[in-house]
């Protein structure tokens, strides 16, 4: 019987279980992640736009459908977003053309990165990093049927933060309302040029502004998240808190996954985090691509009872894992 149970599944059962441990009376939505199959979902294909990447895709599902939109990218470098559909979200069909290109001044040459989705009403809110291989800042477009997409521009800029006097990136916004406010997780680089999480509000979901002097979800020296902590998909809210998965790099930047839960009515307080990563590079696709031992979640999506997260493997390819609802 322990021959069947992988790596991962022990790892996270450790980590699930210090994790409890800590949050005391919170409780966490999901159980132990296990990967839906042991390659990439979508890898590149081609010599054009995806020729060398397709990575860190964001997930929602749309007309019953799960779709998926996944940075792509070229030989030179350059980021667009392309556009897949799921009926199962697992075996997706892709269109052959992005949905969204580099055409502004901020996303010239780098291009369009790692995309988050979420839903208000009818419309459709993308948050995504504009490059032009000079600066790095967050970005914001709208859309209603996901393949037509109207910009917002920089919400985030660069060099102009309160502890984030670096680049800004990763837009994780909490998918409700709290306090008569839109809340949103982002990365910030700190002046000690290390990457760790901020926190910003909205009324409007277009004009944000930082909520906090300093990081909500700081780095450890030490640990696995001792360089960079950077929000994963939009956040689980439930009725013990809000539950943030993060993209968490070592000294050695390798990358894992990690949980931190907030207060259900205060976004920026911080109630407990996991001391152990509870997802690691274990594939060879995920140890060996563009970027070396990582794994990177963007996109989650609930179907019944279990949760579809999709991630990004060695800056290359994507995958996706599975864990039961548990509440």
């Amino acid at each position: 019987m322990l021959q069947m149970i992988t790596r991962v599944q022990i790892l996270w059962r450790v980590s699930l279980c210090a994790v409890l441990l800590f949050a005391t009376a919170e409780t966490l939505p999901f159980g132990a992640w296990r990967r839906v199959s042991n390659g990439p979902v979508i890898s590149p294909r081609g010599i054009s736009w995806e020729s060398a990447g397709t990575f860190n895709p964001a997930v929602v599902r749309h007309d019953g459908q799960s779709v998926m939109l996944y940075r792509a990218q070229d030989q030179a470098g350059t980021s667009r977003l392309g556009y897949a559909e799921s009926k199962d979200g697992i075996h997706f069909a892709r269109r052959p053309e992005p949905v969204l290109s580099p055409e502004t001044d901020y996303e010239k040459d780098g291009g369009v990165e790692d995309p988050r989705l979420v839903k208000f009403g009818a419309t459709y809110y993308l948050t995504y990093t504009g490059y032009n291989k000079k600066d790095a800042q967050l970005c914001l477009a709208t859309s209603t049927d996901l393949m037509h997409w109207h910009r917002k521009g920089v919400i985030l800029p660069a060099y102009k933060g309160h502890w984030n006097v670096g680049w800004t990136k990763s837009g994780a916004i909490v998918p409700e309302k709290i306090d008569g406010k839109y809340w949103m997780y982002f990365l910030g680089t700190s002046a000690d040029k290390t990457d760790q999480t901020g926190l910003a509000y909205s009324s409007d979901l277009i004009h944000w502004t930082e909520a906090t002097d300093t990081p909500v979800v700081p780095r450890r020296p030490g640990q696995f998240d001792s360089r960079v902590v950077e929000p994963g998909p939009p956040p689980i809210v439930t009725s013990d808190g809000i539950i943030l998965i993060y993209n968490a790099a070592d000294d050695q930047l390798v990358y894992r996954t990690g949980i931190a839960g907030f207060d259900r009515r205060d976004p920026r307080k911080l109630i407990w985090r996991s001391d152990h990563p509870i997802f690691a590079p274990e594939e060879d696709w995920e140890k060996v691509g563009q970027v070396p031992n990582v794994v990177f979640v963007e996109g989650m999506v609930r179907q019944a009872n279990h949760y579809l997260l999709y991630y990004g493997g060695a800056d290359k390819y994507v995958g996706v894992a599975e864990a039961p609802v548990t509440h």
